[in-house]
């Protein structure tokens, strides 16, 4: 029973012309019923995307995500699509449709930027609908709203409409004239539009009837409308305008009897037992009525305009006009209360079998079954968090009665997934050993379904506090845990089984136990991918690339580059999932001698990586900034991303793998800043079985050199180089042979330390490791050696040809400011190679050659090759003689 509202649809289109457009009025105002109408005229000259807010909406990820998903397909589809009910990407518009990928505790910065990305790559006029905005309470929500609407590109425009004006501080859209406001006055029907809406439902009535009517209405739409179906077949409809009050009282006390004793008992029962849902299809319907037909008789009341409205295309989804809606439910009260319990139970029992757990546990709340709400909840609470809905457990938490976490091992648990999703490990412990004590007065079968919770739990907890010693210590929780078979009878069987994976898998990687980290960790993502949690998936990659280091950089890089990708098919390609593969991707290339990567991909991990991470994550991280800095000459900035590492290590329960590590290149920054004292007793303070490992002892030896005592520098590597005293990162192998190699040389060994260095070159070969050679000054060993009488003459030429590390903070940088590509060309220079060659060894065009040589010798002030290669050596871009 749509008219047309020529007046309001130009009004709507003139507010496109500004930035943003608030729609606010009471229920039943006509606010959707004009901007569907608006948005699905034809022929439209912009893409338009229509977002509704679901009753209650606690999800800010969920909110976004379902905006990002609208905005994508409204600039797929192009001119002339995605209009009407086609363009909703309503939140939760399906009863059975798959949630969108979403990641927990993703932060709603990254999804806003997201859908501005895609704005201003859309090139073309677009406007976003959001409707219903009362109903997201969510303060992250609006602020990220806020955020949108103030950056805003040129030709996007946004419509917000909701039952009250939005807390969107739109004051400054509004003095800069940018702000466009629709208000009850606007949406009130007129008296024209009155007569239109009587003649679309088919009845013929007198002007001066009409006039009364819509008089007593005040132009309400819904009060209008619904005087309209009571008037059909009315004997008197003079009295009945006369009589009729557009107040929501009134509406509430006169039209809903008449429209109900005018339905069929079998209508009417249909309509008030299904008046609990938000949603209703046919199957649900007859479950709640005990009988049979019911999507015939919801099809037949949508078309008899009864305020029955379908959600999809196919019409076997369909809800109620909210105000319709509230008026059968305060029936149902009056007439059935007995009734109510039982069927919130029922629709309980569906939404729980039709993956709709937090409907479920809601219907057990109202029914008043708090012990099987908390149950439901708690088998459930990580699954809906895994789907970015942390929000809606904490709601769901808060309508408990108070006090009942204090008895509830159940919701116990559930706080604690909620303090572990906030990053507060504190807390969480407290509800878990809450939890565990309650736990064990219940029943076997209750106490069964709970010890696995609170295992995967102990774990989750274990890892966010660093805890790895406490994660080894709990394997013998696991085998339940990791043995049962996915089963839908058991409570987040496999849900319980990859996080478990993934955590053990964690706590190996990090105690340097690669091989059984790898085992763990692949079947995890093999576990999360067949039960289709792609976020665990992700995990479980992330975190596989750091096994890999040990074995080979070059296999560590493929894994982060793959976890990567997969991550970015998710849009989660910057967020803290994937920090570890992005961690480990920068040391990658920090070990192989490629600034510029590095820096890339430490840029990247630097943004999702914060004081909430985890722990392992933080330290690995400032680690390899840290070697970044140092392999740049750059101690200062290396000594405080070190200290930073060493900061994560003491908050840490149990001792990271890199820890020793991070002390050694400590202590080795120390000395190449001419701090030689200090890195002596930093080294000098550590126990006997820290000291004793490779770390330490390549950091002690290289006190030994700088304190010009090199035999003691070799008695320091004997045991690394022996392989009494193993190393399980071949990096710090390769340092211990090019320590070696410097000692002999100091001691006039130069046969003995040409054979410490080609053994390190052995080492570094197969993955191309020349950090080590960098840091350790190896240089002028390497110049020394004839090409042609090394198995490693591109190796060597590789680390020559990286310009010399630059001073520390503070001093200028060396040379004119080449950019890499010009760099890559000037190594050339040297060679005998003609132009049209160098083009082809970096796969470029011979014009893209003679550009950069262009502004090589315009930079270093030079007139042809030979001034250029002398000027690159004097700024030590080049290495000296070496062509």
């Amino acid at each position: 029973m749509l008219i047309d509202r020529h007046d309001l649809v130009a009004l709507l289109d003139r507010a496109t012309g500004k930035r943003v457009t608030v729609v606010s009025a009471p229920a039943g105002s006509g606010k959707t019923s004009l901007l569907r109408a608006w948005a699905g005229r034809p022929g439209q000259d912009r893409a338009i995307a229509f977002v509704t807010v679901p009753p209650d909406q606690h999800d800010a990820q969920m909110f976004w995500l379902a905006v990002l998903a609208a905005v994508r397909e409204a600039l797929s589809e192009g001119h002339g699509k995605g209009r009407g009910e086609g363009l909703s990407a309503g939140l939760g518009a399906g009863l059975d449709a798959d949630p969108p990928p979403a990641a927990p505790g993703s932060g709603g910065s990254v999804l806003v930027d997201a859908v501005l990305s895609e704005l201003r790559a859309g090139g073309r006029r677009f406007v976003l609908v959001i409707d219903d905005l009362h109903e997201l309470n969510s303060a992250e929500a609006v602020d990220g709203l806020r955020s949108l609407l103030s950056r805003l590109p040129p030709d996007a425009h946004v419509v917000v409409a909701g039952r009250r004006d939005p807390p969107l501080r739109l004051h400054r859209t509004r003095l800069d004239g940018e702000l466009a406001e629709i208000r009850l006055a606007q949406l009130r029907f007129t008296e024209a539009e009155s007569r239109e809406l009587v003649a679309a439902a088919g009845l013929s009535l007198p002007d001066r009837v009409v006039a009364v009517l819509h008089e007593r209405t005040e132009g309400w739409a819904a009060g209008l409308r619904l005087a309209v179906l009571s008037l059909a077949g009315h004997p008197d409809p003079e009295r009945f305008a006369a009589e009729f009050s557009g107040s929501d009282r009134t509406v509430a006390e006169y039209l809903l009897a008449e429209m109900l004793e005018r339905q069929p008992p079998g209508v009417q029962r249909l309509l008030l037992r299904t008046s609990l849902m938000d949603r209703v299809n046919g199957e649900l319907a007859d479950l709640l009525t005990g009988a049979t037909g019911s999507e015939r008789i919801l099809l037949e009341l949508e078309d008899s305009a009864a305020f029955v409205v379908s959600l999809d295309p196919e019409r076997t989804l369909f809800r109620y006009h909210r105000l319709f809606g509230d008026l059968l439910r305060l029936e149902l009260r009056r007439t059935q209360p007995g009734e109510i319990p039982a069927l919130h139970r029922i629709a309980a029992r569906w939404s729980a079998a039709h993956a709709r757990p937090a409907d479920a546990v809601r219907h057990l709340q109202a029914a008043g079954d708090w012990p099987d709400a908390a149950r439901l909840l708690c088998d459930r609470a990580l699954g809906l968090t895994l789907d970015g809905r942390a929000g809606t457990v904490t709601a769901l938490l808060r309508a408990f009665p108070p006090g009942a976490d204090e008895e509830s091992p159940e919701l116990a648990l559930v706080n604690t997934i909620a303090e572990l999703n906030e990053s507060r490990p504190v807390e969480a412990a407290a509800h878990l050993e809450v939890g565990r004590s309650l736990a064990a007065a219940r029943p076997p079968e209750h106490r069964n379904r709970l010890a696995l919770t609170i295992a995967s739990l102990d774990l989750l907890l274990a890892r966010m506090r660093g805890d790895l010693d406490g994660i080894r210590e709990q394997v013998g929780a696991l085998p339940p845990v990791l043995s049962v078979p996915s089963n839908a009878d058991v409570a987040l069987g496999s849900d319980l089984r990859a996080l478990a994976l993934l955590n053990l898998g964690v706590a190996e990687a990090w105690s340097l136990r690669p091989d059984d980290g790898e085992r763990h960790l692949t079947e995890g993502a093999a576990l999360a991918r067949d039960i289709g949690r792609p976020y665990l998936e992700v995990a479980c990659l992330a975190h596989r690339g750091f096994t890999a280091l040990s074995r080979s950089p070059a296999l560590a890089r493929r894994r982060c580059e793959e976890a990567i990708a997969l991550a970015s098919r998710h849009g989660w390609d910057a967020e803290p999932v994937i920090a570890p593969a992005l961690a480990t991707l920068a040391a990658t290339f920090v070990w192989t001698g490629e600034p510029g990567p590095a820096r890339e991909w430490l840029d990247r991990a630097g943004r999702v990586v914060s004081p909430g991470s985890e722990p392992g994550v933080r330290l690995l991280f400032h680690l390899v900034t840290g070697m970044f800095h140092a392999a740049r000459g750059d101690h200062g900035r290396a000594l405080e991303e070190y200290g930073s590492a060493a900061s994560v290590q003491e908050v840490m329960a149990g001792e990271h793998a890199l820890a020793n590590l991070v002390t050694g290149l400590t202590a080795a920054a120390h000395v190449r800043l001419g701090r030689t004292d200090r890195a002596r007793a930093m080294l000098d303070a550590l126990d006997d079985e820290r000291a004793g490992t490779p770390e330490i002892r390549n950091a002690r030896a290289l006190v030994r050199l700088a304190d010009h005592a090199p035999e003691a520098a070799r008695r320091e590597l004997e045991p690394v180089l022996d392989g009494t005293a193993p190393s399980r990162l071949r990096l710090t192998s390769v340092e211990a042979h090019l320590l070696d190699a410097l000692a002999c040389e100091a001691l006039g060994h130069h046969h003995t330390a040409r054979k410490a260095v080609e053994t390190a070159l052995d080492l570094a070969e197969p993955d191309r490791l020349i950090l080590p050679f960098t840091l350790t000054g190896a240089r002028r060993l390497l110049e020394a050696i004839p090409l042609h009488e090394t198995a490693h003459a591109t190796l060597i030429a590789d680390i020559l040809d990286i310009p010399r590390a630059v001073p520390a903070a503070g001093s200028p940088e060396p040379g004119p400011g080449l950019s890499p590509s010009e760099l890559r060309v000037l190594r050339f220079l040297p060679t005998n190679l003609t132009r049209l060659e160098i083009a082809g060894e970096l796969s470029v065009s011979l014009n893209t050659v003679n550009t950069h040589i262009r502004r090589i010798y315009a930079k270093l002030g030079a007139t042809d090759r030979s001034a250029a290669v002398r000027r690159g050596r004097e700024l030590r871009l080049l290495s000296a003689g070496r062509s």
